[in-house]
């Protein structure tokens, strides 16, 4: 029951931040009734939607940029026996930064998508999913509670299984669709028990983040609670962001449309369990140091083989698929250094977004014209598709760590500190895949945009509904990491607080040393793929290659270790039960009602029909009594008369 309900209140544009996940809630609605009979087809709802919560995020943020204070109010509560349930948003530095984010992206790619999805089938149904997708992400932002953190993040889940299926009748499509999902939701079970967790921990007082994060500050929940909390947490957090040994879902999920994968790896779905663990850092950082110790050692495991894995892969998507799960990893080894590398994790989640989202639909421009995913079918684009290959070019060197582009000033950030905090495996490793990365960007961008064209179409610049976004996602992948230079006074961190705000000083010695990295790979992938040959030079790997090209038989692993035996077990014993327990109660109850009807027959033939022809057989012959005396004779009824006075007159004469 619905016990109270405060009106909103807070300093400015923050008061409404939860207006900007609200639109495009209502858009999806609005969409779905009546997109088909607008002129748009539902996507003029979706853009103004998105477009007005973008403007709203701007100046959400820019209250923190001038020094605004955080804030949180509650639109309304439920009492459930005693425990309160809110609906409300928290707003603060990360919350503003997410929301220009989320926001940014999403309008990108509903821009973007009037052009790459013109003619499809299920048009307004594909913007409809693309707010509630938005929408969802937005929630989890704002979210001031783990319980309405958790609809949102669910709600994601649903939105990626029907995107990532769009095209449902592939049967590929539809078995990326549902891995995800599965997946996911595999992470999901861990999540939800650490919420429970941490919920119980308060005594069942609150699911408030902020008052969550105030008790864990102040030692009023255990050690042993924070532990399993953050750990049950982070299991939602792997399966989410697509960490290691849950990664395999991501690669997958390049069957849906490309601006779906642009969503996804940018700005919803696997940003979620990065910000997650930003938002419950608290938790994290006071729980039992094995935590962060295993954060880091997962984080490590999975930038580095999801980079390899990205150095084998034809299809373009896939090579960027790969590069996320890398950098995501990136993002999450950051977080594990403690409150020291909390801004710098969280500084990449920031940049990640632009240059990812641009180098995804640089891709999407590019499969658009030339119909096909493998970059063995594509070669000489730069020459037809001039905004296409520049905008890709800003982002690959963003995501290679090229100064000054983005990337460059959150990555180095990581591996400095990294460095600088004692963890000397965790900066081994990064400053390997940062060689790596540059690699395979590097061998991606050659086999796409230069050389003889090898495809069999006319390929040709994209229409300006999909260089647009393009332009704008590079100049912000070229411009957005001076937020968090150190030169400029790192402002970023300042925005995200966590305590303190940490900002790693610029170290001119250990840049230099990541930017010979990224060079090395750079050269390294010019030397092997400045020309095109048929056969990839990295197959002289033999039967390294042949593990990568079968990414590690994970897949096969789980397949064949988990997901058959279950399934053929798990389908054996229905078939069981079903033949021998719910059978046997059908035809129990047959046998049953078969006896019960024999005795009714017996009953109702017996009893039933004995007793009704009785008293038939009564009435018949009380009728025949009755027809004798009752027969109008007047003779027979003065005779009736005599005997009756004679009677009489003798019993009263007699007594």
């Amino acid at each position: 029951m619905v016990e109270a309900t405060e009106a909103v209140s807070g300093q400015g544009a923050t008061s409404l931040a939860w207006i900007v996940a609200v639109l495009p809630f209502i858009a999806f609605f609005l969409i779905v009734g009546f997109g088909k009979k607008l002129p748009g087809k539902g996507t003029e709802l979706g853009i103004v939607a998105v477009g007005a919560g973008w403007v709203m995020s701007l100046a959400i943020l820019w209250h923190f940029v001038t020094g605004g204070a955080p804030t949180e109010s509650a639109v309304g509560w439920f009492e459930v026996g005693g425990f309160r349930l809110e609906i409300g948003q928290a707003v603060d530095g990360l919350t503003a930064v997410m929301l220009v984010v989320v926001t940014s992206v999403s309008l990108a790619v509903q821009v973007y998508s009037l052009g790459y999805m013109h003619g499809d089938s299920r048009f307004t149904w594909f913007y409809s999913m693309l707010s509630l997708f938005t929408a969802a992400m937005l929630n989890v932002v704002i979210a001031n509670n783990l319980f309405q953190l958790l609809i949102g993040w669910e709600v994601m889940g649903f939105c990626s299984y029907a995107l990532i299926g769009h095209w449902w009748e592939e049967k590929v499509n539809s078995d990326s669709a549902i891995k995800a999902f599965i997946t996911t939701r595999t992470g999901d079970i861990p999540f939800l028990f650490g919420i429970f967790a941490l919920v119980s921990a308060t005594g069942f007082a609150t699911n408030n983040i902020g008052e969550i994060t105030e008790m864990a500050e102040n030692g009023d929940i255990s050690t042993f609670w924070l532990t399993a909390g953050a750990l049950l947490l982070f299991g939602g957090a792997i399966g989410k962001s697509a960490q290691f040994p849950l990664h395999v879902w991501l690669p997958d999920a390049m069957a849906g449309p490309t601006p779906v994968s642009a969503l996804i790896h940018a700005a919803t779905m696997v940003a979620a369990g990065v910000y997650m663990v930003g938002r419950m850092y608290a938790v994290f950082v006071h729980a039992d140091p094995f935590v962060l110790v295993l954060v880091s050692a997962i984080a490590g495991i999975t930038m580095l083989i999801a980079a390899l894995l990205a150095m084998v892969q034809d299809d373009i998507k896939r090579v960027l698929a790969y590069s996320t799960v890398s950098q995501l990893a990136y993002m999450v080894a950051g977080l594990s250094l403690g409150e020291a590398g909390y801004t710098a994790g969280l500084f990449h989640l920031f940049t990640h977004a632009f240059f990812k989202a641009l180098l995804f639909l640089g891709s999407g421009s590019v499969i658009h014209a030339v119909h096909s995913n493998n970059m063995s079918e594509m070669g000489g684009l730069r020459r037809h598709m001039p905004i296409t290959f520049w905008t890709f070019v800003i982002g690959a060197g963003a995501l290679a760590g090229i100064p000054p582009l983005a990337g460059f000033w959150s990555k180095d950030e990581i591996i400095t500190l990294a460095f600088k905090e004692g963890h000397y495996v965790v900066w081994a490793v990064a400053m390997g895949t940062a060689v790596v990365t540059a690699f395979y960007m590097s061998r991606a961008v050659l086999l796409t945009f230069f050389g003889e064209y090898r495809g069999q179409g006319h390929p040709h610049e994209a229409p300006a509904t999909i260089t647009g976004p393009l332009v704008a996602l590079a100049v912000a992948a070229a411009s957005v990491g001076f937020i968090g230079a150190p030169q400029l006074g790192a402002p970023f961190g300042d925005w995200v607080f966590f305590g303190e705000a940490h900002a790693e000083p610029f170290s001119y010695g250990f840049a230099a040393i990541s930017i010979v990295g990224a060079v090395l790979g750079l050269v390294a992938g010019y030397r092997l793929y400045a020309r095109w040959r048929e056969r990839d030079p990295l197959r002289a790997l033999g039967p390294a290659y042949a593990l990568l090209e079968n990414k590690y038989f994970l897949d096969d692993i789980y397949l064949r270790g988990i997901v058959r035996p279950i399934q053929y077990r798990l389908s054996a014993a229905v078939d069981w039960s079903n033949r021998v327990i719910l059978d046997g109660i059908v035809h129990a109850f047959a046998y049953l009602a078969r006896g019960l009807s024999a005795v009714v027959h017996v009953f109702d033939q017996r009893a039933v029909d004995g007793a009704v022809n009785g008293v038939a057989q009564l009435t018949g012959e009380s009728g025949g009594l009755l027809r004798y005396l009752q027969s109008g004779n007047v003779q027979r009824y003065a005779a009736f008369l005599f005997i009756g006075v004679a009677a009489l007159a003798f019993v009263f004469t007699r007594f």
